[in-house]
């Protein structure tokens, strides 16, 4: 991993300003993870990739997460202020390769399932599915590799491209099996609003948090060397060179610090 100077950042969010915020985050990791190739954060396990976008926020913001979130039994505003630490269940994967997540399997109601974990491909194909039924089967064929029927002694082989439905047991058992080998990738928050008491948990979804500060920022950004360029007719090039101290020093002697 490398540091990315402010230059680098403005570039990258520039360049994919009107993706998505998923291929937003690829592209910002390409640009701070060269050890990586856009191939093999593309077939990085959910989890794991979002371990690389902590680190990459760490570095970028420091560990200070702070969020607003509505108590949905009386609408009050809770304010949250956590960790990157608190949320962090697994370690940055050290190496990456191209062969993809490692293969699972699980023998249920019948069946024997050969699959791997869900990847940033996986959810950018279901991404335009108009309900979480069809989004959740259509990323679990992508994810299936074989299924086997296991009844008595004869052993089946299914057609994952014909019309067999898997059963719900099944759905549900894969899916839990996905979580708690990749836990990284379904964080839950524990709340309790402060006015009635509610308790709840809410989903941290570290890929929409980042890339929504990285816009604040760079909104920002603009705005200083706007400011500064006006000014005193420096180009942006300087300004984006100068460290953040020197350039909030110069804002405030023109009284915008």
């Amino acid at each position: 991993m490398r540091n990315l100077s402010a230059t680098e950042l403005l570039t990258v969010w520039e360049k994919t300003y009107s993706q998505l915020p998923m291929q937003q985050a690829i592209d910002v990791l390409v640009a701070a993870f060269p050890e990586y190739t856009a191939e093999q954060i593309m077939q990085l396990s959910i989890g794991q990739r979002d371990a690389l976008l902590l680190l990459l926020r760490e570095r970028l913001f420091g560990t200070q997460l702070n969020s607003v979130v509505a108590c949905p039994q009386c609408q009050q505003r809770v304010e949250l202020a956590f960790n990157t630490s608190d949320i962090k269940t697994q370690p940055v994967l050290a190496v990456a390769d191209d062969s993809g997540t490692p293969p699972m399997s699980l023998t249920l109601a019948g069946y024997e399932v050969n699959f791997r974990l869900p990847n940033s491909m996986d959810l950018l194909s279901i991404a335009i599915c108009t309900g979480a039924g069809q989004a959740r089967m259509q990323l679990l064929n992508r994810c299936i590799h074989s299924i086997t029927g296991t009844a008595g002694n004869n052993v089946e082989s299914v057609n994952l491209n014909g019309d067999f439905q898997l059963p719900e047991s099944l759905q549900e058992a894969i899916t839990k099996c996905m979580a708690e080998a990749d836990p990284q990738a379904n964080i839950q928050l524990a709340l309790t609003c402060p006015d009635c008491s509610h308790a709840w948990s809410a989903a941290f979804d570290i890929v929409t948090y980042l890339m929504e500060e990285i816009h604040r920022w760079a909104k920002l950004m603009l705005r200083e060397i706007h400011t500064l360029a006006r000014a005193y007719g420096w180009c942006e090039t300087d300004i984006l060179a100068m460290t953040t101290v020197r350039r909030r020093a110069y804002l405030e002697l023109l009284g915008l610090g």
